[in-house]
């Protein structure tokens, strides 16, 4: 009777395990995706520690009820998953799965391991919907929990296929997204509703594309070209966080910087209109080969991203000039902001490398809400309470200045290379504020050397290494070659300290 009964469970188990039906199988692997158990193995050290709910939808030919909730190893730290099965159903949602779901948020929580979502799911069912749709649980409270262990353990998404209507606030509300080109879609109407409401006749590709995603929307952060790259960038940015909140990051050995063609000090232009590519400023700065950009494609002329300086994990916002001048735009604000935010939640100091002439003007932004979104970045800086340094590259001027760590914003430093330079405006912008009139009154052959004396004796007047550093706005101006070292030297010892809140008020005043 044992016997009969153990070998009833191992076929129901290996039934549960192959997933969907053979032609649903191959008609996965033929669209060019692993298995959702493949997914697995390359996520985890070894196998699985547990599974919960193998059998679960087995009395209804479903295997594991197309979804698969476990826990297991990643970079030697346990770490929770949930993992669609695009072969049962299409990866849908019925009330077991939702259980299941909901149950390894729970334990993810309560435990304080990181949470992973492997998305690849057509979405809710809407036969199964009496059960799961309205009531205190239901569907929502997928959504509810991901809220609430927000900035208690890290939660990232991996977006393998679709990810429709309600369900594609799962990847919205992680930490960190990563989408496969080409495959991973991400919308609240399908292409058909859109036609039959609105009209619009528009592929899917476009409407919700992950290379859309990526670069024009900003709901996904990274984009990968394979599940394979998926995988390695799930195992990649855990590696920069820690298991809860609570915890410090964890370190690494220290390596060199990379081997740059050029010094840094050949490598900043000092004419600080000439642009450059600051991401060759952060490799010379940073461990070889540590840094993680998070949102590549979208708002480029700001690069946000992990790296290591001598093996300690640091988040780094760096104004990019290359682009657009680097100058702050309305998602570039929203940008740094959501990165501020995750660094802070997980104890990740922040470097920030300003070369920034301020936001952008002109009635476009003014209507995009270009204060409402700079005072939102500037509300994230202020309230950052980790170890935060900031970097004077080149210029830093006006709400721009502020809003990269401004020494107004307390950091525990503001130091500044020999290039930097700092002011409510620029030498361009000064003297035509505040010559403008005389300039116009003079002859014409006149003009341009006035203009040009005026803007040097500017210039030389917000030069860090004048006002700045002789009043004690800044805390050290470095030499680019030994910047690396300084920070280095300065986060160890600011990481020492204990974060505190800002404290709120605790009752209402009473007149």
């Amino acid at each position: 009777m044992t016997n009969t009964k153990t070998a009833q469970l191992r076929a129901k188990v290996d039934l549960a395990l192959a997933g969907g039906t053979a032609k649903a199988r191959a008609k996965h692997v033929d669209a060019g995706k692993l298995m959702v158990r493949d997914r697995l193995k390359l996520l985890f050290d070894e196998g699985a520690a547990f599974e919960d709910g193998l059998l679960a939808g087995s009395a209804r030919e479903l295997p594991a009820d197309a979804i698969v909730t476990c826990i297991g190893k990643v970079n030697g730290r346990d770490v929770a998953v949930i993992a669609n099965d695009m072969t049962v159903k299409a990866g849908s949602w019925g009330h077991t799965t939702f259980l299941k779901l909901t149950r390894m948020q729970e334990v993810a929580k309560e435990a304080g391991i990181p949470l992973v979502y492997l998305v690849d799911s057509a979405g809710a069912r809407v036969d199964e919907q009496a059960d799961s749709y309205l009531g205190r649980r239901a569907w929502g409270n997928i959504f509810y929990n991901q809220v609430v262990t927000s900035g208690i353990v890290p939660q990232v998404c991996a977006l393998f296929g679709p990810s429709p209507a309600g369900a594609a606030y799962i990847p919205a509300l992680c930490d960190l997204t990563i989408m496969v080109d080409k495959q991973a879609t991400a919308m609240l109407g399908s292409t058909r509703m859109a036609k039959m409401t609105i009209g619009e006749d528009i592929s899917e590709e476009e409407l919700g594309g992950a290379r859309m995603h990526c670069a024009v929307s900003g709901l996904g952060d990274v984009l990968v070209e394979s599940d394979e790259q998926a995988i390695a960038k799930v195992r990649a940015y855990l590696s920069y966080l820690p298991s809860v909140w609570s915890d410090k990051p964890p370190r690494a050995a220290p390596l060199a910087p990379k081997v740059l063609a050029k010094p840094l000090e050949d490598i900043i232009p000092a004419n600080q209109n000439v642009p450059y590519d600051v991401k060759l400023l952060i490799d010379g700065l940073v461990d070889a080969d540590s840094f993680f950009e998070v949102k590549a494609l979208f708002a480029a002329e700001l690069v946000t991203g992990f790296a290591r300086l001598g093996g300690m994990p640091v988040g780094i916002i760096a104004n990019n000039s290359k682009v657009k001048g680097g100058v702050l735009f309305v998602d570039s604000s929203d940008k740094a902001t959501r990165f501020i935010w995750m660094c802070n939640a997980f104890n990740v100091p922040l470097l920030f490398l300003q070369d920034v002439s301020g936001y952008m003007i002109g009635s476009k932004m003014e209507r995009a809400g270009i204060i409402r979104h700079g005072a939102k970045l500037l509300s994230a800086v202020c309230e950052s309470t980790v170890p935060r340094i900031s970097v004077v590259v080149r210029k830093g001027y006006g709400g721009g200045y502020v809003a990269m760590s401004g020494a107004s914003t307390h950091p525990d430093a503001l130091l500044a290379l020999p290039t930097g330079m700092s002011g409510l405006v620029g030498p361009e912008a000064a003297i035509n504020a505040l010559y403008a009139k005389q300039v116009a009154e003079m002859p014409e052959q006149d003009r341009d050397e006035f203009v040009r004396i005026k803007r040097a004796e500017y210039a030389k007047d917000i030069d860090v290494m004048g006002m700045a550093a002789d009043r004690f706005h800044v805390e050290a101006v470095v030499e680019p070659g030994h910047l690396r070292d300084e920070l280095i030297a300065r986060f160890n010892i600011y990481s020492r300290r204990q974060n505190k809140p800002i404290e709120r008020r605790s009752a209402v005043h009473q007149v």
